[in-house]
Parts: structure tokens; sequence; C-alpha cells
């Protein structure tokens, strides 16, 4: 089974991983104030697929490559009806269960501990759209 997920081109240092992935789609945002990233213009976020093989291996690329020269920071997720990666610099959540509260409440208090506005660790089943 694949996974699916996204992830923000400008929250890497290392775009090369980006050749790891499968791109299905990709949408450009305007950067507002409500983003928290005023050093950039916009954000680039791809809808990425990646084979259940290769989930583990490009978890950990992934978050070699994240940036982490501004104050705060990213993540990238991908997931599949029952698993998800929440990947951070230096750091990845695999959570096994989806409908797990406290696997969640980890990964989304260390994100918030990041300084990743609240708002932005949407990946939560407290979320309204966490199925999303």
């Amino acid at each position: 089974m694949n996974y699916h997920g996204t992830v923000i081109e400008e929250s890497l240092k290392d775009k090369s991983v980006l050749k790891n992935v499968r791109i299905l789609s990709t949408k450009v945002e305007k950067v507002t104030e409500r983003h928290k990233t005023p050093w950039l213009t916009q954000w680039t976020l791809h809808k990425v697929e990646i084979p259940e093989e290769d989930v583990a291996r490009v978890a950990e690329e992934l978050s070699k490559a994240i940036d982490d020269t501004h104050k705060g920071s990213w993540y990238a997720d991908y997931k599949t009806e029952k698993e998800h990666y929440i990947i951070f610099k230096n750091k990845v959540f695999h959570i096994t269960d989806r409908t797990s509260k406290a696997q969640y409440d980890e990964a989304k208090r260390y994100g918030i501990s990041l300084g990743i506005p609240e708002y932005q660790v949407d990946f939560h089943p407290e979320i309204r759209e966490w199925k999303r």
C-alpha cells in the first residue's frame, strides 16, 4: 500500500530528497503573516506518494533534509488509512494506530516545542479536519 502526504519544498535544505518520492500534484501558496515564515514569499506544497517498502528510508532522508536555519521548524507527513509518518528535523514519529490520540499527542507536543504554531500541527485527531 502506498503512503500519501505533503512536503513543502521550502522546508527542505536538501531538495534532492524529492527525487525519492512521486510528486502527484503541486500547489503554490503566497506566504502571509499566518504562515510564520516571513523570510519566504511562497510555499510550494507537493502532494506525494511513497511506496510502502520505501517509507521508513524516505522518512529518515526527509528528517535529515528539513531546514533548521530559522526560528520555528517544519514537518512533513504521509500516511495510509492505518499508519502515519510525521517527520521533523532529526526526528520521525511513526504512528502505528491512526485512532490513537496518545500517539498523536506526543508528536503534536514535539512540534509545538519546536515553535510550530499549534494550528499548523493539524495532523492531530483533535483537529476537525485531521482525516485530511
